[in-house]
């Protein structure tokens, strides 16, 4: 029997994971839902012609769905995750998964409670070259040094939808929830506590919100590793793109000589090759191993990674997985940034 989704959103992501319902035949798509009659008829066309609805309520209403996908902005998520655990629906949504620790808490707990499946889009998971980098950061000893970026130099319709997420969180918190639960992957070790600065560099934003920021968390082994994100038109493209480990035993860098710019959103998932260079030296002081190249280019575009998400998602409805540690990981990476951000706020050091 086919799994019956509804999809909510149908921006950038939204649209991606939706082909990924298209093709997948053990799904079948039962609405689109967005609050702009553009984008949902625009997507229902490309799709072949689903059902169109622009309230969410309405929607869930009529289709009854299994599994809804959620890709609105993020301070409506934890609402509508609610409404669909409440319909008995599984739920995929894209990160963050609230704007709190405590709703995102309360909203596992409702899931398991319900017996329903819940997977967070942590898109950097499924991504084979990431798996890979991670795998090799593993290999470097510890302490490990991570140096990791997201800088966007935004304008027109990419700026206004930066501006529409600083409504309800910095870049910082944003995008962050990836890359921090990326080093908790990378060093396995606990965080022990996060800083971080940030500055408004624009008046189109509220004066309480910041577009650029910096984070650090300091890890129980030893471990250190710093996040940067900024978006706006004022950002500069010169080093928009650093994935760095160092460790003891030598160091591993995405590298990727065709970046294109820093507001493509593949921009930020591609790789193109792992750099990897060897510390060990002989008693002369001169290095034994060479510097390896290990090749990525043949990894998926970002409708192919979500695709990758979405069979992940078939597979824990299907085969019941056990989602206790993805779950406790989503809450871990906001809980990270949620501090950095009250860090930011207060200028002071937040111990976890």
């Amino acid at each position: 029997m086919k799994i019956k989704v509804l999809v909510v959103g149908c921006g950038n992501m939204g649209s991606s994971h939706a082909k990924a319902y298209h093709k997948l035949e053990d799904f079948e798509i039962v609405g689109l839902v967005s609050r702009t009659p553009e984008s949902r008829e625009r997507l229902s066309k490309e799709l072949g012609g689903y059902p169109t609805f622009s309230d969410y309520d309405n929607a869930l209403e009529n289709t009854k769905p299994d599994a809804v996908s959620i890709n609105t902005y993020p301070d409506t998520h934890a609402n509508y995750i609610r409404k669909a655990l409440e319909a008995n629906a599984h739920v995929f949504v894209e990160k963050p998964l609230a704007l709190t620790v405590e709703d995102a808490q309360a909203l596992v707990e409702m899931a398991q409670k319900k017996d329903k499946k819940m997977v967070v889009g942590y898109i950097l998971r499924v991504h084979p070259a990431w798996a890979k980098f991670v795998e090799v950061a593993k290999s470097l000893g510890k302490p490990l040094v991570m140096r990791m970026n997201l800088n966007q130099q935004s304008s027109g319709a990419h700026w206004h939808t930066h501006k529409q997420l600083m409504n309800s969180m910095s870049p910082i918190v944003d995008c962050g929830v990836h890359y921090v639960d990326v080093m908790c992957l990378m060093t396995g070790s606990v965080p022990l506590s996060v800083s971080a600065i940030g500055a408004r560099l624009s008046d189109e934003i509220d004066e309480k919100m910041y577009n650029y920021g910096q984070l650090q968390v300091r890890f129980k082994d030893g471990s250190v590793g710093w996040y940067e994100a900024g978006w706006g038109p004022m950002m500069s493209e010169t080093a928009f793109f650093v994935k760095d480990v160092i460790g003891p035993k030598g160091c591993v860098s995405i590298i990727d000589e065709a970046k294109g710019d820093s507001d493509d959103v593949d921009s930020h998932s591609k790789t193109g090759a792992l750099k990897l260079h060897h510390s060990m030296t002989d008693d002369q002081g001169r290095f034994t191993k060479k510097d390896e190249l290990i090749d990525t280019s043949d990894e998926p575009d970002h409708d192919g990674l979500c695709l990758l998400e979405q069979h992940y998602f078939l597979k824990a409805i299907q085969n019941d997985l056990d989602l206790k540690d993805h779950l406790r990981d989503a809450v871990n990476s906001l809980r990270i940034v949620l501090a950095a951000d009250a860090s930011f706020r207060t200028g002071k050091t937040i111990m976890l």
